[in-house]
């Protein structure tokens, strides 16, 4: 079998908060409980863990591969609620999108500062 990602742990400050953000953004399934963890599925197999932490968060960054109509929606979703987004991830150009390899991306923060994003074309892909 290839090697595959199957799940990441992101952690949180408050699980519930962090999982259903990203649900509710992404258009994706409720978030299920396994012990400890808030499980988010995504269409691939791949899961993201949701752990309650009462360290400091390390922001970490979170890309999702979507379908130019998944872009509509989610980024539609993004505006409706007045957040911050960027074209870029370094947060240098707000209020845009961007046009890489013929596609269109965006960046925006969850509530702990994990940079999330939605391509609808793989970098490197070409136009």
């Amino acid at each position: 079998m290839p090697v595959q990602l199957n799940h990441t742990i992101v952690h949180a400050t408050d699980q519930e908060r962090s999982a259903r953000f990203l649900t509710e953004l992404l258009g994706l399934p409720d978030p299920v409980r396994f012990g400890p963890f808030l499980v988010v599925e995504v269409a691939n197999g791949v899961s993201l863990d949701y752990l309650t932490s009462q360290a400091p968060i390390t922001g970490q960054h979170y890309a999702f591969l979507v379908t130019e109509e998944e872009f509509d929606q989610i980024f539609g979703r993004i505006r409706e609620r007045g957040l911050d987004h960027w074209a870029d991830p370094h947060h240098s150009q707000p209020g845009r999108i961007n046009h890489h390899d013929g596609g269109r991306g965006v960046y925006w923060d969850d509530p702990d500062g994990h940079a999330l994003e939605i391509i609808t074309r793989p970098y490197g892909s070409g136009a």
